[in-house]
């Protein structure tokens, strides 16, 4: 049943008057649990009993810079440690999730968002025997176990895809893969279709022999994927420009239930694939979520059937019409709780309506409506320490709020925001990838908290760093 505009107008008001931002002034909560990208002074706020762990110290080693207290360790550099099989880890590490493995071992299924041909990249993930789905492709996702007694072991869970950026856990414990290319088949060497969701069990190497695409998510520059565990939809974002890309709803077949391996038994085209229309609450279509510029907007969303999901002559996102369907430009990660799924948009600039440095969305499925949770202002200095700009990949903290990952310009950081609106640094990326004169800093992914909360796993993206990160955690106040 559609929510049709005239109800969302009775029913709702956008929540609040909010802030609008100029530069790169953080906006104030002005709505309910609204999270917005107002900056503290960490040590000030640490001392007086405020939010955050207090001022990050910079690491004599040149990894990562922690607040007081915390301590990081190394699970896997790429081109350092090695697989179970021999060959170096892969490089360019991206979205992760944790699972509790077996025998008090943690496991993580780590993106590699390696593009093209595999002898463009130095170290590729190897082409393990029945792990493959294309042998020209240079991405894929490895499989790490932590220990109880802090040994780690890495193993292939899928090889052979392209550009495997983020994804997302499962409600049944395992992980979709998503690929942010969707080359065809003889383009750039690819001897397959690409552009794809893949399942990939951390649990179970035998699931994951012959990988199967699982098309009826449709190809498209995929970022991430969530599922409602309650409603059986999926929710994927597209990284795309020209035109703007697209959040979608995937909704199962009516007899289709979840599980291990029942996503092998679905057809290519089964359920359905929608695209969202937005509506502001006096019934105005909203053509991009950029127009969006105080923290507790409110958003009406209807659904539009996608004509052509596997795009076999147009890109999904250009089978509409600018008046038919809301685009959003890099739609990044998402993550799934408190009934909804967090969405990230990680910035807009001449291509969008309005100008920003990121947005995360709330998309609650009972009410059918995107809020507008963080809205960060364009940063103007980003080679200086302070200022945030470009989330990416994201997770709900065990400690209340989010934890993003930052993926912009200069100076990357792992930052928290709290339920009032209120941001902090968690940690700063020191692996300077460029020179002493010219220094640049890779992005942060993959951030996700272990099954018991008590350690944060993140990524630096390159060359290739997975870390765990452990300390005083605490609640954060509001």
């Amino acid at each position: 049943m559609s929510l049709t505009r005239r109800d969302f107008a009775r029913t709702s008001a956008i929540t609040g008057a909010g802030v609008a931002l100029a530069g790169s002034v953080g906006a104030l909560a002005s709505a309910p649990n609204a999270l917005a990208s107002a900056d503290v002074d960490s040590a000030e706020a640490d001392a007086s009993g405020g939010v955050g762990y207090g001022p990050l110290i910079p690491d004599p080693e040149g990894i990562l810079a922690l607040p007081a207290g915390f301590t990081y360790r190394i699970l896997t550099h790429s081109g350092k440690t090695r697989l179970e099989s021999g060959e170096f880890t892969p490089s360019n590490h991206d979205g992760t999730a944790a699972f509790d493995g077996p025998r008090g071992t943690t496991l993580l299924v780590n993106n590699h968002e390696l593009k093209g041909p595999r002898a463009n990249w130095k170290h590729p993930v190897p082409l393990t025997e029945g792990l493959v789905y294309d042998p020209a492709a240079s991405g894929g996702c490895t499989v790490v176990e932590v220990r109880p007694d802090g040994r780690v072991a890495e193993w292939v869970g899928i090889a052979g895809t392209s550009t495997n950026c983020a994804g997302g856990r499962t409600p049944w414990d395992t992980w979709l893969t998503c690929e942010e290319n969707s080359d065809k088949a003889g383009v750039n060497g690819m001897t397959k279709d690409h552009g794809y969701v893949f399942e990939v069990d951390p649990a179970d190497r035998r699931a994951n022999l012959d990988p199967k695409p699982l098309k009826f998510f449709g190809r498209y520059d995929h970022e991430a994927v969530v599922i409602d565990p309650k409603r059986g939809h999926a929710y994927l974002t597209e990284d795309a420009g020209n035109p703007n890309g697209l959040l979608y709803r995937w909704t199962p077949p009516k007899s289709f239930t979840y599980g291990p391996r029942r996503f092998r038994t679905l057809a290519d085209d089964a359920g359905v694939l929608q695209a969202p229309r937005c509506y502001d609450s006096g019934g105005r279509f909203v053509d991009d979520l950029s127009r969006a510029t105080r923290i507790g907007t409110v958003y009406g969303v209807d659904w539009v059937d996608v004509p052509d999901r596997d795009a076999r002559t147009t890109p999904v996102r250009k089978q509409f019409t600018d008046g038919q369907i809301t685009r959003a430009r890099k739609l990044e990660g998402m993550w799934w709780g408190d009934g909804g799924a967090y969405v990230v948009s990680s910035y807009a600039r001449d291509e969008s309506p309005e100008r920003h440095d990121g947005q995360v969305w709330f998309y609650d499925p009972r009410r059918r409506t995107l809020t507008l949770k963080v809205l960060l202002g364009v940063n103007p200095d980003p080679p200086q320490d302070g200022a945030l700009d470009g989330p990416d990949n994201i997770t709900v903290s065990p400690y209340g709020g989010l934890v993003l990952a930052e993926d912009g310009e200069g100076v990357q950081h792992l930052f928290g925001a709290t339920d009032s609106g209120r941001t902090y640094p968690i940690a700063r990326n020191e692996v300077n990838v460029g020179t002493e004169e010219e220094p640049e800093y890779s992005e942060f992914a993959g951030v996700t908290f272990s099954p018991d909360g008590k350690t944060l796993f993140a990524n630096i993206q390159s060359p290739g760093i997975l870390l765990a990160i452990t300390g005083p955690w605490k609640r954060q106040k509001r």
